[in-house]
């Protein structure tokens, strides 16, 4: 595959000082049964040939060198990260032993960078498993915030323009544009909004202040760990700690003495509602994250009855509105609407497409019960 000119330009401006960290450690419990702890939705062919983390690596491994990719993952898909993305080196493919939420993830990259590079590098973080139909204006977005940092030593994440009043995505509040280059604005931000009812969402849309929080970050390096030292002041002593152990023989078990020392938080409420320097940069580059069997009903092609149907037989009698995958076996629908239908080697699921962000309560139940077979 031959690079864009831009693409290229990208590389030469910025690969050198670049590190991007894709965050592959989450579970997928709204795409269970296809979603397993074994196989979670990043690591899913949801769409296409290719898994999400493999699609997130198509999005941006122009802009930098591999040897300043790292993904952060778990340690039961450190293998299987490593099979779907042999291009990157194995010592930039981070096992965490337990999950901690985004705010250890970020700061275990951070400390990692800071201990192999004398720079102050500009850190991109990416969740893995986002849908991104626009792939050149989102890679023109973040080297446009990327560019900013210099200029502005402030933590950029990216906001995405609403389109519709959508009650299962957080939000950002801006204000004050700061910076207008290549048609993107960046604005300081307000406030951040947790995921509201319908109500509110409308109004955040009525008013024009909103976008999408979208977990997407720019920053450099020590403006990041500055702030953990600052606002996480006990973590942050954690991975001064881990920064001597990084490519030793100590280092995993360095990782291991931190996160079980570490709470579970957030990077919006252990860093970004604190900070002082926080900016948004709006973008518009058909971002879905892609949160539920609905959102994939959504995102797919549909027959004339909207169905989206993926086996590799089908007899649809009076059936409208479903999505229905099935790996091996035809699919018979009958007098049946808007429901999902998701069927593997072991289990079957069977909801209405409103009610998909419930499947996470299924797996729960299947927890509680110790049905590990099916987890």
């Amino acid at each position: 595959m031959h690079r864009s000119l831009s693409a290229i330009a990208h590389v030469s401006l910025y690969g050198d000082k670049m590190y991007i960290v894709l965050m592959a450690g989450g579970i997928g419990t709204r795409f269970w049964p296809r979603s397993r702890a074994s196989l979670p939705k990043q690591m899913l062919n949801i769409f296409g040939e290719r898994s999400m983390l493999q699609m997130t690596y198509d999005r941006i491994k122009e802009l930098t060198s591999t040897d300043k990719i790292l993904v952060i993952t778990s340690s039961e898909l450190k293998d299987s990260v490593s099979k779907q993305l042999p291009e990157i080196p194995k010592k930039n493919i981070i096992a965490e032993p337990f999950g901690r939420n985004t705010a250890p993830c970020i700061g275990l990259a951070g400390a990692i960078i800071q201990s192999r590079e004398k720079n102050n590098e500009i850190m991109i973080v990416l969740p893995s498993d986002h849908l991104i139909k626009d792939v050149e204006k989102f890679r023109n977005t973040l080297i446009t915030a990327a560019k900013y940092i210099p200029e502005r030593d402030c933590l950029i994440t990216i906001g995405i323009k609403p389109a519709y009043p959508e009650t299962g995505y957080g939000y950002i509040q801006k204000y004050s544009e700061i910076a207008s280059t290549f048609n993107r604005s960046i604005y300081k931000v307000k406030t951040f909004a947790e995921k509201p009812n319908l109500e509110t969402a409308k109004r955040f849309l009525e008013s024009g202040d909103f976008l999408w929080n979208s977990g997407m970050f720019i920053w450099s390096v020590k403006s990041i760990m500055d702030e953990f030292d600052e606002h996480q002041p006990e973590l942050a002593e954690g991975l001064s700690f881990l920064k001597e152990k990084v490519d030793t023989p100590q280092m995993d078990e360095a990782i291991y003495d931190v996160y079980s020392k570490t709470k579970s938080i957030s990077i919006d409420y252990g860093i970004m509602e604190a900070a002082k320097n926080v900016c948004v940069i709006e973008a518009d580059f058909g971002w879905n994250d892609v949160g539920s069997w609905e959102a994939v009903y959504n995102i797919s092609e549909k027959d004339s009855k909207g169905n989206a149907v993926q086996a590799p037989e089908k007899v649809l009698l009076n059936a409208k509105n479903n999505y229905i995958f099935s790996s091996k076996k035809l699919v018979a629908a009958v007098d049946v609407e808007d429901l999902v239908v998701v069927e593997t080697d072991d289990a079957l699921l069977i909801c209405r497409k409103e009610e998909s962000q419930k499947v996470k309560d299924v797996v729960d139940n299947l927890r509680r019960k110790k049905f590990d077979k099916y987890l």
